[in-house]
């Protein structure tokens, strides 16, 4: 066993130079090289932040993912250890938080899947509140149980701090993608499970359209929420990205975002214009992974995506009977999306254009990027039926979508705020 170990150990100098080739600078220095990026001073010291939280992870993790014998993966036990005195500090995590397009999310992502750790997670951070809300129900839930199993004497523990202790055994290395707090449930869950899980030992890197102490600015009770602004603020290294480049339009600019009709051409110019948007080379084309959301239980499923670019046919999202909360979901997940073969409406698809009529509404009110192939242009797209004074609304938002003040609008901005 132990030579079986010391096969796979590297010298510390050999760590170290490998460590410097793979690291966040290495990789975007890369990209500089290639034409993806250009020359932004405000990036360049997101990724120097990068670069030193990279190697204190490592080196907080020790060789292989291992402390003092015990797996990284058990998160809760390595904080333990350091409030006991018997460990390495916790890293700083970072949170960068600017507009629309400036690399936040990019050069989250570039630092997500360079660092060699098993135990991480790569989240948007709805989802992830989702998936919190879920575990307190289910908590709930058991603790009703028991108490009808002991005649009403059972008493309710806290379930937070059993909740952090799952989420630091799963990853002790959170990214959250556009973190963001409009829900009095979500503010109120926050700086409880925030509290313990930054004393487990969790590691946060962060995006954010807004700095810390503009979150749920104008929220109920935020008086209770203001531990976890002092708490991002205290554990994470607060960066800026107000760089001159929106390098989210930059690579829509000039393209068209609606396309009519439907054929191999308008077809041929949507793909590319998806591979554009997420720095992907057609020809890995099948290697496009798909994902699913969690939406009230259910499972919906995104056929592909990529660096917060979602594509869905229409007949999936609106033939499909989906409603307000499927859409609602995606449109807080994804700053883009992108739908394939929207057909012409009438009173014998009414029900579809129902559904596309809400599915506009939500991406509209979160400033989600649309895109899309259709089969008329958006002014003939409704040929009559009992719902034409409503989708009146809809035309008029398929035509503001496809303009630059639209365009460069902040992903999660609602109307009015």
């Amino acid at each position: 066993m132990l030579k079986s170990q010391a096969f796979f150990i590297k010298s510390p100098h050999a760590m170290k130079h490998s460590i410097e080739e793979t690291g966040p600078k290495a990789e975007y220095h890369a990209l500089m090289q290639a034409g993806e990026l250009k020359p932004d001073t405000d990036q360049a010291r997101a990724v120097a932040s990068l670069e030193r939280l990279h190697h204190e992870l490592i080196d907080y993790a020790g060789v292989g993912g291992q402390r003092g014998g015990f797996s990284f993966r058990n998160g809760w036990l390595t904080g333990l250890l350091r409030r006991l005195g018997s460990d390495k500090p916790v890293p700083k995590g970072i949170y960068f938080y600017g507009g629309v397009g400036r690399g936040k999310s990019m050069l989250m992502d570039l630092f997500f899947s360079v660092i060699p750790l098993a135990s991480k997670r790569r989240v948007h951070f709805h989802e992830f509140m989702l998936d919190v809300h879920a575990r307190l129900k289910e908590a709930h839930d058991l603790a009703a149980q028991k108490r009808s199993q002991q005649g009403g004497r059972a008493s309710d523990a806290d379930p937070i701090p059993v909740i952090a202790r799952q989420i630091v055994c799963e990853a002790t290395l959170l990214c959250f993608d556009e973190l963001q707090v409009t829900d009095i449930g979500d503010a109120m869950v926050l700086t409880r499970l925030f509290k313990e899980l930054f004393e487990l030992g969790i590691i946060v890197v962060a995006t954010s359209n807004r700095p810390p102490d503009d979150l749920y600015q104008h929220g109920l009770n935020r008086q209770r929420f203001l531990p976890f602004i002092e708490n991002i603020k205290e554990r994470l290294e607060i960066i800026s990205l107000e760089g001159p480049i929106d390098y989210r339009y930059h690579r829509l600019k000039g393209a068209e975002t609606y396309y009519f009709p439907i054929n191999e051409e308008t077809t041929a110019q949507l793909s590319a214009t998806f591979f554009r948007l997420t720095d992907r080379r057609v020809e890995d084309r099948a290697k496009v992974p798909s994902e699913t959301l969690t939406v009230q239980g259910r499972t919906l499923f995104v056929p592909k995506a990529a660096r917060g670019v979602a594509v869905f046919s229409f007949k999936r999202l609106c033939a499909n009977p989906l409603g307000p909360a499927d859409y609602l979901a995606i449109a807080r997940t994804y700053h883009t999306v992108i739908m394939v073969a929207i057909p012409q409406f009438s009173q014998e698809n009414s029900d579809q254009a129902k559904r596309f009529i809400t599915f506009i509404d939500a991406l509209y009110e979160h400033g989600v990027k649309f895109l899309c192939s259709a089969a008329a242009s958006p002014q003939a797209l409704y040929t009559g039926g009992e719902i034409g004074f409503e989708f009146e609304r809809t035309i008029s938002r398929l035509m503001e979508m496809q303009s630059e003040d639209y365009l460069t609008r902040g992903h999660g901005r609602i109307v009015g705020d």
